[in-house]
C-alpha cells in the first residue's frame, strides 16, 4: 500500500499565514499538519509515500527528510502549481503508483482512526465521508445509492440530495488508479484541462457503472476531522483541537 499526498498549492485563502510557509507546515496545537498526517499514515502500517510539492517545496522536503528518515518518499515537483489544480498533481504520480494506494490532501487535520477504518473496509475503492457535518456550498458532497455506492462527488451536488462531505481521504486499487490516469491523460494531454478538481475524474470513472469502477462510502463521522482552507478555519481548528497538546 502506498500513500499519495498532494501538497503543491499556494493556499491563497490562508494568507498571510502562508506568505512564508506552505499550508501543511502550519502548526495546530503544537504540531504541524504534515507531521500529524505522516504519523497517522505510518501508524496504519504505510511507509511508502509519493509527495507532489510546489509552493515552497524545499521547506516540505527538508522537514520530511529530517523528521521521517526511515520511510520511503518519492518527490514530484509541480512547477506550474499557480496555474493548475489537484487533478494535475494527481496525474503527475501515475508512473510511481505500483500498488493499491490511499490519496490524501495535505490540508486535513484528522484522527488516525479514519485511515484504519478506510483500510479495513471490504471494498477496494472507498472514500471517507462525514455524514453528520452541516453541509454548505463549498464542500465536496456525495450522493449514494442504497448500497452506499457513491453516485456523485462534487461541490455542485444539491444540498437536499447530499448525504455527507467527502473529507479528502480515499482508498483505491491499482486497477482503479489505471482508470483514473487514463482519463487524466486525455484531459491533460489532449484537452489541456489542467485546472480541475480530481473528483471530476472520479465521477467519470463512476459513470462507467460497473462494480470494478465503484467507490463506496465509509462513514467516518465519529472521528475528528477538519479541512483547513481559510484563516477562519485555522483559528477554529486551533481552538477545537487544543486537547491534542495533551
Amino acid at each position: 500500500m502506498q500513500a499519495i499526498i498532494l501538497a503543491a498549492g499556494l493556499a491563497k485563502r490562508l494568507r498571510p499565514l502562508t506568505d512564508t510557509t506552505p499550508k501543511c507546515l502550519l502548526d495546530v496545537a503544537g504540531k504541524n499538519l504534515l507531521h500529524r498526517t505522516m504519523d497517522n499514515v505510518i501508524s496504519n502500517g504505510i511507509k511508502d509515500f509519493v509527495f507532489v510539492t510546489g509552493y515552497r517545496e524545499n521547506m516540505i522536503k527538508d522537514y520530511l527528510k529530517e523528521n521521517f528518515p526511515n520511510v520511503k518518499i518519492d518527490f514530484l515537483t509541480n512547477s506550474d502549481y499557480p496555474n493548475n489544480n489537484n487533478s494535475y498533481s494527481l496525474w503527475m504520480t501515475k508512473d510511481l503508483i505500483k500498488d493499491n494506494f490511499i490519496l490524501l490532501d495535505s490540508d486535513i487535520l484528522f484522527n488516525a482512526g479514519i485511515i484504519t477504518k478506510l483500510l479495513a473496509d471490504s471494498n477496494e475503492n472507498a472514500a471517507a465521508v462525514n455524514m453528520k457535518v452541516k453541509l454548505d456550498e463549498e464542500q465536496i458532497k456525495v450522493t449514494l445509492d442504497a448500497n452506499n455506492r457513491i453516485l456523485r462527488m462534487a461541490k455542485d451536488v444539491p444540498l437536499e440530495e447530499a448525504r455527507g462531505e467527502s473529507i479528502g481521504i480515499e482508498k483505491f486499487s491499482k486497477s482503479f488508479g489505471r482508470e483514473i490516469f487514463e482519463i487524466l491523460d486525455r484531459k491533460i494531454l489532449k484537452e489541456n484541462n489542467v485546472n480541475e478538481f480530481y473528483e471530476k475524474t472520479f465521477e467519470e470513472v463512476i459513470a462507467r457503472n460497473d462494480a470494478r469502477n465503484s467507490i463506496y462510502c465509509v462513514d467516518v463521522s465519529d472521528y475528528e476531522c477538519v479541512e483547513i482552507d481559510t484563516v477562519e478555519d485555522y483559528y477554529k481548528a486551533q481552538n477545537e483541537f487544543k486537547h491534542l497538546k495533551h
